[in-house]
């Protein structure tokens, strides 16, 4: 059923606008009309191409993609959609439940799009495929693979943990660090002022007095008239920088050898080495234990571990296993992974629980990134602190020096 998205006014005269679905324009206003709103303003959804963030395509419907998806939004209407499916509702009524109390204008679209094509006798799988900005390949196949064995329900309530201890575990990471960024960021500030607005007021009292400065009051005249007309080959570098960044991501190896170089860093590459781990047990439990073969698993996991050497490895593996070899031998030969994360995948096979065995490895790994990160903070902040102090102590003695030259010479 086409969507068309209007803008009118109720009965007591305020703005209304929104999107509904109907056969056509007419029985779109008549629709409306019963609901009580007067339209002003109508037009079918496929005719909003040229709208920002929309990508639409002749005969079909693209969601919005111009910001990054809501992750917090989804794990709920995952989360209520299961709940849904569970109290025996059809996955059709549910999708309509889930368009009418959907708080995002995006998500009403994006299910009022996903109930029209499964209304038509698509899967509900194939049906969210169309919308990859929102729905990843592991969420589209754990659906597929819940339809498949008729536990929609169960594999709904999975998603929607999975989800939820995803950004769980990313939160706590980006908490910890939002401290010394801060610190970073007000300090380069407040040096930035000294730089280019204290310190050349004070040196043009010291060069008029026409004396020889002390060396470390030269250097700090040296720097300040850097920063004063060289500051814009600062912003160069740094864009050149970011260039650089773009085009060694935008290849395979490049890429590979930027997550080797992160990894390789103090504390920083550890905390980068774990939260990668984490992510390939979380996901690869919840994909087995979801029935989906581990050779399917291992290909849907390499995509989403976010880490170029995890996935490497992955790769390596999974062509491994497919000439005959078990999984956690060609795993613990790639370096990637620990020996013990080994040992335990092959515990795991041997017993036939290699779902609970990741799980496991899982929540280790959760404990193992919080301390971690709780390591890297209590390293930054002291050495953030210590930094800034070494800043500002050089320019006070580089201050202080000439003053005292000068007060000692008037005395005199």
């Amino acid at each position: 059923m086409p969507i068309f998205e209007y803008k009118g006014f109720d009965r007591a005269g305020a703005d209304r606008s929104g999107i509904v679905d109907a056969d056509s324009p007419r029985d779109a206003r008549v629709k409306l009309r019963n609901d009580g709103t007067h339209v002003t303003e109508i037009q079918l959804m496929a005719e909003l191409k040229g709208a920002k963030g929309y990508k639409g395509k002749p005969g079909g419907f693209r969601s919005f993609t111009f910001k990054r998806v809501d992750q917090n939004e989804l794990c709920i209407v995952t989360r209520q959609l299961g709940t849904l499916v569970r109290a025996g509702i059809t996955v059709v009524d549910a999708l309509k439940a889930m368009i009418d109390q959907v708080e995002s204008q995006e998500f009403e679209r994006i299910f009022r799009d996903v109930r029209e094509k499964v209304t038509q006798g698509e899967g509900l799988a194939d049906a969210l495929a169309q919308h990859p900005d929102y729905f990843s390949e592991l969420y589209v196949n754990m659906i597929r693979a819940g339809e498949a064995s008729g536990r929609l329900d169960e594999i709904l309530g999975r998603l929607a943990d999975y989800i939820t201890r995803v950004n769980r575990l990313k939160n706590k990471v980006t908490s910890a660090l939002t401290y010394p960024i801060i610190m970073i960021t007000v300090g380069g500030g407040v040096v930035t002022m000294l730089m280019t607005v204290v310190v050349p007021k004070l040196t043009s009292l010291f060069k008029q007095a026409g004396k020889t400065l002390p060396a470390v009051t030269q250097a700090l005249i040296a720097i300040s008239h850097f920063f004063q007309n060289y500051w814009w080959s600062l912003i160069v570098f740094a864009v050149l920088l970011v260039l650089f960044r773009k085009a060694m991501l935008s290849t395979d190896d490049g890429r590979l050898r930027y997550d080797r170089w992160l990894m390789r860093l103090p504390v920083v590459g550890d905390l980068i080495r774990k939260q990668a781990i984490n992510r390939f047990a979380t996901t690869m439990a919840i994909l087995l234990r979801s029935g989906i073969p581990v050779l399917e698993a291992m290909d849907i996991v390499k995509k989403v571990v976010q880490n170029s050497v995890i996935a490497k490895a992955l790769e390596e593996s999974r062509t491994s296993i497919i000439e005959g070899s078990d999984i956690a031998t060609p795993l613990m030969q790639s370096g990637a992974f620990p020996s013990m994360v080994g040992y335990m995948i092959k515990t795991g096979e041997q017993s036939g629980q290699l779902d609970e065995i990741l799980e496991r490895v899982s929540q280790a790994y959760d404990e193992e990134v919080e301390i971690t990160t709780q390591r890297l903070t209590a390293v930054l902040e002291p050495a953030i602190l210590v930094v800034l102090a070494g800043v500002v102590g050089f320019v006070v003695v580089s201050i202080v020096l000439p003053l005292l030259q000068m007060t000692s010479m008037s005395k005199g």
